[in-house]
């Protein structure tokens, strides 16, 4: 996937994300079998399992835990390493390898402790899926602070996730695109940080667009250049 489409040093273009699911074949009966597909599935099946909430279930908040630790509390009944698994925080990774990194350990960690284990029913295995991404561009192209509040009030909600989710974790820049280009294009360097310290896993998709539009609205302001 691309991220930023840069037609002039100052421009930031608007792209929104399709994914298609696609099941991978995997499928893991206890803790053993699930650890042993998550060291070596694809990235796209970690980030999947572990952000396809956002869009799925955009008007809860807090969101609901990623799929493994559903699984692993609802249907082996491990409610303890469910709740371990709901705690890694995945905003402090920058790429999906060291998210899933993060979570083996917590599975193996409690595999090496324990003698016992539990299997699912039938019919309740973990299925391991897989997102395939297809990255489309909205035509909305802006130059400034104004045209970007208009630009955020206007693209839909997969486009805003794409931006703050996708291209910080799965694209591994380590940054989500709107803060990269507030910082490289209009040196926006105290508004970039704002939106580098927002949270965006505990808003719904629509509350996260509207502390952003916030954010640019209130930095208008100080300009004396726009509305809020």
């Amino acid at each position: 996937m691309a991220s930023i489409a840069e037609h002039s040093p100052d421009q930031f273009e608007f792209r929104s994300l399709l994914n298609l699911t696609l099941l991978t074949g995997l499928r893991a009966r206890d803790l053993a079998e699930l650890v042993q597909h998550m060291r070596t599935v694809p990235g796209a099946v970690i980030y999947h399992h572990t952000h396809h909430f956002l869009v799925q279930h955009q008007y809860l908040s807090p969101e609901p835990p990623n799929d493994f630790a559903y699984w692993v509390s609802n249907i082996l009944l491990e409610e303890r390493l469910g709740e371990e698994l709901a705690a890694v925080d995945v905003l402090r990774f920058s790429t999906v390898r060291d998210l899933r990194n993060a979570l083996v350990q917590v599975i193996q960690g409690f595999l090496d402790r324990s003698s016992n284990l539990r299997t699912a029913p039938p019919g309740e295995e973990f299925h391991f899926m897989q997102s395939v991404s297809y990255v489309i561009p909205t035509g909305i192209r802006v130059t400034n602070l104004a045209e970007f509040h208009e630009g955020l009030e206007r693209v839909s909600l997969r486009s805003i996730g794409y931006h703050m989710f996708d291209a910080r974790l799965r694209l591994e820049r380590g940054d989500n695109d709107f803060s990269r280009w507030l910082d490289q294009s209009l040196g926006e360097h105290s508004l970039a940080e704002a939106f580098r310290k927002i949270d965006p896993y505990t808003y719904t998709q629509e509350g996260l667009r509207r502390r952003l539009l916030n954010l640019v609205g209130q930095r208008m302001k100080e300009q004396g250049s726009g509305r809020a």
